[in-house]
């Protein structure tokens, strides 16, 4: 949540970089509204320190007619700030909701651009491998080699389901087991977290801020729970409502959830398949952190995932998205593409953002700075380590040979046990 100080003192950056993302916010209607709950704080203090004399004065009186007008008096200063405290309350809390909808300004780096479409293609690492037959799509492989089965999820729970079978789900736990391994080598601590979580905690994360928002999220009304759709959502409100010690920091995560997403939004796309899907599993990573150290946090997350890249022998671009395709918390971040060559081009993999202190006001997690002796709010950041489904396709498409069996890559080898799956 952006900090009604900061508009205030960034007022002409806060409008322009609002309007870079492509975002209509009336900022002066804000800065008119928290005047107004600012007046009618001084009111209200204003009033309660008269209370507070008259009620000093009342002892010392002993004329009981004047005690009589004093208690009047009194009885209508609390009738005041009755009333006074109700127009409080309500433009506090519709400055707070209003607050709750802006989404995070982008970072000075961050260029403008209204779309996916004027993104900033950084490099391309590793060449699409040219074939000597005709490559099939995962969904072929899949099939043949009897390891996804999409007809009968399909019967069993309705489209965009999948059984993973055999050496697939071999293949997604040597993916698992060597990005666990890689990232304790990193200083992430391995996290299995919830997997629903409260309405609080998901609205605190910035997920139920946009028009249909809700939409995109499982949501049990008896128990006031969410299904998460990325464990950057149960991670990043571990710490809820707390103060960090400094020398804790940063405190560098790796969940691994199974995740769930009604897909409301994507109605007619990659509907084939296990690209985009209600249930999948992903490896996540989430960072708390000083504000200094955000620069080097994000350029190390995005380092660590091209070395995996690497390491997996999968050809990628790395891209840095403009104002316009930024998610609702970030204030910038980095989309890792991989080659699919039944699609012949980059899809999304991996998303590195950083979110700044936006989520840690909502949160209301800090740290206690030794320097300043304030309680000030951590930076937090995110980042995809695998999601399952989608790196299984890069793989499967990537490693396919003419006779229908898919080489295993060599990193993941000593994980899975066999060097090719048949």
């Amino acid at each position: 949540m952006l900090y009604i100080k900061f508009i205030r003192d960034n007022i002409d950056k806060v409008k322009n970089r609002l309007k870079d993302r492509g975002v209509d916010v009336d900022i002066d209607r804000i800065l008119k509204m928290d005047d107004e709950r600012k007046s009618l704080l001084t009111e209200i203090e204003t009033l309660r320190a008269e209370q507070k004399s008259f009620n000093d004065e009342i002892r010392d009186q002993k004329s009981e007619i004047e005690k009589q007008r004093i208690l009047e008096r009194m009885k209508n200063i609390k009738s005041e700030i009755q009333k006074l405290e109700e127009k409080f309350n309500e433009i506090s809390n519709s400055l707070q909701e209003t607050l709750s909808q802006i989404p995070n300004i982008p970072l000075d780096d961050v260029k403008a651009g209204k779309d996916e479409t004027e993104n900033e293609i950084l490099r391309e690492v590793g060449k699409p491998k040219k074939f000597d037959f005709e490559p099939k799509n995962h969904i072929e492989l899949g099939k043949k080699l009897d390891i996804i089965d999409i007809e009968r999820a399909t019967k069993v729970s309705g489209s965009r389901f999948y059984y993973l079978k055999g050496d697939a789900v071999l293949l997604e736990f040597a993916i698992v087991q060597y990005a666990l391994r890689k990232m304790a080598e990193k200083k992430f601590v391995p996290v299995v977290p919830p997997v629903m979580i409260s309405k609080k905690a998901m609205e605190a994360m910035g997920f139920l801020s946009r028009e249909g928002d809700a939409d995109e999220s499982y949501y049990f009304e008896k128990d006031d729970l969410y299904l998460v759709g990325t464990s950057e959502q149960s991670i990043g409100t571990m710490y809820m409502d707390e103060v960090l010690e400094e020398e804790s920091l940063p405190k560098r995560y790796i969940g691994f959830s199974t995740c769930f997403r009604r897909e409301a939004g994507s109605y007619g796309k990659d509907t084939k398949g296990i690209l985009r899907v209600h249930q999948f599993d992903k490896l996540e990573r989430f960072i708390f952190c000083k504000p200094e150290d955000n620069e080097r946090e994000q350029e190390k997350m995005l380092a660590d995932t091209e070395e995996m890249m690497r390491e997996l022998g999968l050809p990628y671009r790395v891209v840095k998205l403009c104002a316009g395709d930024l998610g609702f918390a970030s204030a910038r971040t980095y989309d890792i593409e991989t080659w699919m060559p039944s699609e012949n081009k980059y899809r999304e993999t991996h998303s590195m953002s950083s979110c700044v202190d936006f989520q840690s006001r909502r949160l209301n997690t800090k740290y206690k700075n030794k320097e300043t002796g304030k309680n000030e709010f951590v930076y937090t950041l995110n980042g995809t380590v695998f999601a399952i489904g989608r790196i299984l396709i890069a793989i499967l498409e990537n490693y396919q040979n003419a006779d229908g069996s898919i080489t295993v890559p060599e990193i993941l080898r000593q994980y899975m046990g066999k060097d090719r799956m048949i």
